[in-house]
């Protein structure tokens, strides 16, 4: 095992007189939260509620300084729990991890035992943290649409954001299922590339978007996976087919939800709020055997950029300025 350095680098965010400082600093562990576990971080990904941390109106970030990073793949480096011993691989996400407490992006991160398990047999390490948060709310969704009844062959799924995070895996995870899946993307150079992925179709934004203030339209979608939030939702509620079900998960667009109770109490649809945040440790750690199982993505490795830390602030920027397309990765360790 590598000898645990007296310091490491660390991308920080900290308020300044109104706005955000954010860059790469060098951290000690005695900057680190308490817990029972210490990782080496090996590998991050890049989310939008990273991205959010970052600036001075994102309603994300707790404390100041932080450590944003909301992922977290590496390898156990000490531990006060045996159930963690020293080399062990672990995944930890959501909980307070980059909102509270010091996250992902630092060579070194401490966590407590309860919201850490091991990585899935069958998953790398790089697998683990291209899947991250955005592939768990992914499979989430998913899961949660087919236990309402969901199947192959029962229609077209329409994932909103197609281009992003959630949006992509989502796409992946229900084509490698055999369902039909629609994509919408407010990004017209990514449908060649949605196309080449094999989903049926194509949406624009621009015709998601349209069309408000109608409470009902044709029924069209026999399940939905919604990563946009205020822009795109109304559009899917007022066009599932009746008893369908959208799981819900962004809010990209805004928190805002402009709709009628024409969808619900005639159509008898349903909107699932995903939460990717507090769920159980033993139900997190049963889905993340799925996804490394039944669940896996197609395609994992594919729209996929791996940087350092030194590259965090072009990425999050793109997310914040909609142009995020695939997944980053950022490449601490390992």
């Amino acid at each position: 095992m590598t000898a645990i350095p007296d310091r490491f680098d660390a991308f920080v965010a900290e308020k300044v007189d109104g706005g955000v400082e954010r860059g790469v600093r060098s951290l000690s562990l005695d900057d680190l939260p308490p817990g029972e576990v210490l990782v080496r971080v090996d590998w991050s990904g890049v989310n939008y509620k990273d991205a959010l941390a970052t600036i001075p109106d994102g309603r994300v970030a707790r404390i100041s300084p932080l450590v944003p990073g909301i992922d977290i793949v590496g390898t156990v480096v000490a531990s006060e729990d045996a159930a963690f011993a020293n080399g062990t691989q672990v995944v930890a996400h959501g909980y307070e991890i980059g909102v509270s407490r010091h996250g992902g992006f630092a060579a070194y991160a401490r966590v407590p035992a309860g919201w850490t398990f091991a990585l899935p047999a069958g998953l790398s390490p790089r697998d683990a943290a291209a899947i991250g948060t955005a592939g768990y709310t992914a499979a989430a969704s998913v899961a949660v649409l087919e236990e309402r009844g969901l199947r192959p062959g029962d229609g077209p799924v329409l994932v909103t954001g197609a281009s992003g995070g959630v949006g992509g895996i989502a796409s992946r995870i229900l084509l490698a299922r055999g369902h039909e899946v629609w994509a919408m993307t407010g990004k017209p150079a990514a449908a060649e590339r949605l196309r080449a992925r094999g989903v049926a179709g194509i949406l624009p934004r621009d015709a998601v978007v349209a069309g408000e203030g109608r409470p009902l339209e044709t029924e069209r979608w026999a399940g939905a996976v919604d990563c946009v939030g205020a822009a795109t939702l109304p559009y899917v509620l007022r066009t599932l087919r009746r008893g369908a079900a959208v799981a819900a998960s962004g809010n990209a667009s805004g928190p805002a939800l402009a709709t009628t109770v024409f969808p619900f109490i005639l159509r008898g649809v349903a909107l699932l709020g995903m939460d990717s945040s507090m769920v159980p440790i033993d139900e997190r750690r049963a889905l993340w055997g799925r996804l490394a199982t039944d669940l896996r993505p197609a395609s994992l490795g594919d729209d996929v950029t791996e940087i350092g830390l030194e590259g965090l602030p072009g990425a999050l920027d793109a997310i914040l300025g909609g142009r995020a397309e695939g997944r980053w990765l950022v490449r601490i360790g390992g």
